[in-house]
């Protein structure tokens, strides 16, 4: 028997169909281990040694791996194709190393592009050894990763109070986001008119703008007020106008090659509005294996590439689909060719394709965002090979008598759609910006035509819009930071950690991420380069070719970044403070209507605001502080009185209720008032439905299809394949979560809630079920550093319900909110304070139960004399009852 090693379930099912009896797969479930979050894990002083920690979750399935290679005569690690599965197999072969289970068995590495059976037999027929090249590419990013931010994260805790952390690629993509609202709020428009007019002539009418005026050219602001407008309108009225030229002039567009990683993504999010998490998710399932009805198979290539080329076969299976569904006017005479442009694009892999070009999206049975997706990716690459589309731009130019004005018009005719017939390209910077598919009517030069109505109208410049998902994936990628394969994460990182908002699918930095981002550019700027942290991309890709030494190259960056780090040591929060007050000055301290001084404290005479870094964060505070006690947040709309105002949404589509967004006790929630005729009087009395808003929902994006969303839930995805029973999904007190039977398994994000199918959602429950009563190892998340009182370690450990801070026999709860990676030694300690106050003040109500045997005391003066001096010996526990209500009194103490 040989023994296949894959990273999913999902997968190893499909594979071991393929493969037969002969071999067994199981599934790693990605990383079985990586370095923890503690000081030491790397340690630069030691070669850059690192200590690595096997995974909770991922012990039963490593015993099981354990287990059947016993019994096998071959390994063959078959995880993903790309520098993380490389990792994951040499994280097996190292931990099957050390448990001595290998005992000389072969061990092969074989790759899968695409979870096919032809692909799968050829793979295990052609296997390779581990790629260590591959090997230290990932260690490399790792170990950097780890450095910057274990390095890194302290100095924030310690001179930005209310910091989280800052990663090294993360703090990059933040400056983008920060740079464009910089950019928007400094942006002036400038107004500009134009100049329209309806043409008529006898063979049909057309609109022209005017460019010419005066025998000068006009550009885009010629035309700067409404004088200078309206009297071009007059001059237009006024003449007497006539077809100068009528040119025509070919076009040929050309299709786009196939999707990467990025492209994927981007698309996607314009096309379907996905996030990039959700096109990674759906496209891992496509790749991984879809029941299809007669069979489990994977749709498409893998998903992680910088390539856009396709192999012969695939190429060859794309035109016969081409010949056979659309015919050979839409074949071009030979494969088209393409190559990346992106920088530091790696083509070590396809493009992201369909398995099978015949399998067409509406042949098979698929459904929601599997389908959707799906049929992006298989129409992309079909139109990949696809005929060019022919156009033709025609440009008709109208002059006055006196060829001092003349007016435009342009219109686009399709003259063979070719690949445009199965798919809309985005327009690349070469496509003219007049171009559209306006029609007009046949035009002669020479021909007399009147100006039937002129209209002027009033324009102004627009800000840059905010990124979007798409258009933030695509600057990182022409910058060259970071990975493709990473960008979703790195998305996902800076929304979890407050730094930014995502609003109507744009970006918006929180105050706390353009604080974090000013900090960063003024005491750390060339970590956050977009120049620098793209040629460290670069030196990675040269670990993966082998042309760099990895150990070299964390060498070097140390060496510089240790020594700059040390250098801010002796940064006092002064110096921090000053530097910020000048980099958020129009955030911190808007300008004023009136024109007056904005920092000028509005509570004392003499006061000057400025920021004060808290330990929750940064304010706006008077430097005539204790005298002047005036604060308030930092940035605009952050105070504590911003909150949400009882609201009507609308009605609901169905009911015809009335859904509200409203603010109770604990929070902004959205409610579905009761009908109209409901009956109060009934008891029980009945209640609305009401929903809360999950976290990173600010009750300023609630809309009514938000609020429909929250007011459906739970919802039912399906019933299990084993017993029947509903599994449905909803978000409670811990965040969205799948339940079956009571079972609970969390889900990683809030709109996994309406997009979960029922095969995660059982693999999810099977694998909360498989973790029960196993007990619960106390990883270490953190070291802070040691207790003053007794030198003891201060600890962040995660436990059953949490992260916790433990000191000796103490546990201190973290509060709700509170980010691990922001705690720091002055808060841990604070924590585990208030943890000993509340224990001291529970001392007297845990001794309640001893003063209640009083009762059986006084029983015994009934009895002999003796029995009586005992009472009398008791007397002083008899005063108990008193002191029983101090306890009580004192009870919300701890609370508040």
């Amino acid at each position: 028997m040989n023994l296949v090693v894959v990273e999913s379930p999902a997968k190893a099912k499909t594979i071991e169909k393929y493969l037969g009896s002969n071999y067994r797969v199981l599934a790693s479930f990605g990383h079985v281990r990586d370095l923890p979050s503690k000081n030491g894990s790397v340690d630069p002083d030691n070669d850059f040694a690192m200590s690595w920690a096997i995974d909770t979750r991922a012990r039963k399935r490593i015993k099981d791996i354990e287990d059947a290679l016993k019994d096998a005569d071959k390994l063959i690690l078959a995880t993903d194709p790309d520098r993380e599965g490389e990792a994951i197999s040499w994280h097996l072969l190292e931990l099957l190393g050390n448990k001595k289970v290998l005992k000389g068995k072969p061990i092969e590495r074989v790759v899968f592009n695409a979870i096919t059976k032809n692909s799968v037999l050829t793979a295990i027929n052609n296997p390779r050894q581990l790629d260590q090249e591959l090997v230290d590419a990932y260690l490399a990013r790792r170990a950097l990763d780890y450095l910057v931010g274990f390095t890194l994260s302290p100095v924030l805790w310690r001179k930005l109070p209310g910091a989280r952390s800052a990663g090294r690629v993360q703090s990059v993509a933040l400056r983008l986001i920060t740079e464009r609202e910089t950019e928007i709020e400094q942006f002036n428009p400038r107004e500009y008119w134009s100049v329209t007019a309806d043409m008529s002539t006898a063979s049909g009418a057309f609109s022209a703008s005017l460019v010419r005026l005066d025998g000068e050219k006009l550009d885009k602001f010629s035309l700067n007020d409404e004088a200078k407008a309206k009297d071009a309108e007059a001059k237009v009225k006024g003449a007497n106008l006539s077809i100068k030229s009528v040119e025509a002039k070919p076009l040929t567009r050309n299709p786009q090659p196939p999707f990467t990683t990025s492209t994927l993504q981007q698309e996607a999010s314009s096309k379907l509005g996905f996030s990039a998490t959700r096109t990674m998710q759906t496209a891992q399932k496509l790749y991984e294996g879809v029941n299809i009805g007669s069979e489990t198979v994977g749709l498409i290539t893998y998903m992680r590439t910088d390539g856009v080329s396709m192999v012969g076969e695939a190429v060859s299976d794309c035109r016969a689909t081409i010949s056979s569904n659309y015919g050979d006017d839409y074949l071009p005479s030979s494969a088209r060719m393409y190559k990346s442009k992106a920088k530091n694009a790696q083509e070590a892999h396809e493009a992201i394709r369909p398995t099978g070009f015949g399998r067409t999206p509406s042949s098979l049975n698929l459904s929601g965002d599997e389908k959707r997706l799906y049929e992006l990716i298989w129409k992309r690459a079909t139109a990949s090979q696809m005929a060019s589309a022919k156009l033709e731009r025609t440009t008709v130019t109208v002059v006055d008598a006196r060829d001092s004005l003349a007016l435009r018009a342009t219109g686009q005719v399709i003259r063979f759609d070719g690949f445009l017939k199965l798919y809309e390209a985005p327009k690349s910077k070469s496509d003219d910006d007049d171009t559209d598919s306006k029609l007009l009517p046949p035009l002669k030069r020479g021909q007399d035509t009147d100006a039937k109505t002129v209209v002027a109208e009033q324009h102004f410049t627009q800000p840059p819009p905010r990124f979007s998902e798409a258009s933030l994936v695509k600057r990182m990628e022409e910058l060259g930071i970071g990975r493709p394969s990473t960008y979703a994460s790195i998305l996902k990182v800076l929304q979890d950690r407050d730094y930014v908002t995502l609003d109507k699918r744009r970006f918006t930095p929180s105050d706390k991420g353009r604080l974090l981002t000013a900090f960063l550019e003024e005491f750390f700027a060339k970590y956050v380069e977009y120049n620098y942290t793209a040629d460290l991309e670069e030196q990675l890709d040269k670990i993966s070719s082998g042309d760099l030494e990895w150990k070299q190259m964390l060498s070097n960056f140390w060496n510089e970044f240790s020594t700059h780090v040390d250098g801010t040591k002796e940064l006092r929060i002064t110096h921090v403070l000053d530097a910020l007050n000048i980099a958020l000055k129009t955030v911190a301290f808007p300008e004023k209507e009136d024109g007056s001084d904005p920092r000028k404290c509005t509570n004392c005479d003499d006061g000057e605001l400025s920021l004060k870094l808290g330990k929750f964060g940064a304010f706006v505070g008077c430097s005539n502080y204790p005298e002047c006690k005036f604060t308030r947040p930092f940035g605009a709309g952050d105070g504590e009185d911003s909150e949400a105002q009882d609201t009507e949404l609308g009605k609901h589509p169905e009911l015809g209720d009335a859904v509200w967004l409203k603010t109770g006790r604990f929070g902004p929630y959205v409610e579905l008032a009761l009908p109209a005729d409901t009956d109060m009087d009934t008891k029980p009395k009945p209640k609305p439905k009401r929903a809360s808003l999950p976290k990173g929902w600010g009750w300023q994006t609630i809309d009514l299809d938000k609020a429909l969303q929250l007011l459906s839930l739970p919802r039912e995805i399906g019933k299990h394949p084993e017993d029947g029973e509903s599994i449905s999904a909803g978000i409670g007190r811990y965040g969205p979560y799948v339940v079956h039977q009571r079972t609970f398994a969390s889900l990683g994000e809030v709109h996994e809630v309406w997009e979960v199918g029922l095969n995660r959602a059982v693999t999810l429950i099977e694998e909360k079920k498989a973790s029960r009563g196993k007990g619960r190892t106390q990883n270490v998340l953190k070291e802070l550093g040691k207790h003053p009182t007794d030198e003891a370690p201060v600890q962040i450990l995660d436990g059953r319900y949490g992260a916790y801070v433990k000191w000796g026999k103490i546990n201190a709860t973290i509060p709700n909110g509170q980010d691990v990676d922001g705690v720091n030694i002055d808060m841990a300690l604070e924590y585990i304070a208030e943890k000993q106050a509340k224990g001291t003040k529970k001392k007297p109500v845990r001794k309640k139960p001893a003063a209640k045997k009083k009762p059986a005391a006084k029983k015994k003066p009934a009895a002999k004399k003796p029995a009586a001096k005992k009472t009398t010996a008791k007397k002083t526990p008899a005063k108990k009852p008193a002191a029983k209500k101090a306890p009580v009194k004192k009870a919300p103490s701890p609370k508040t």
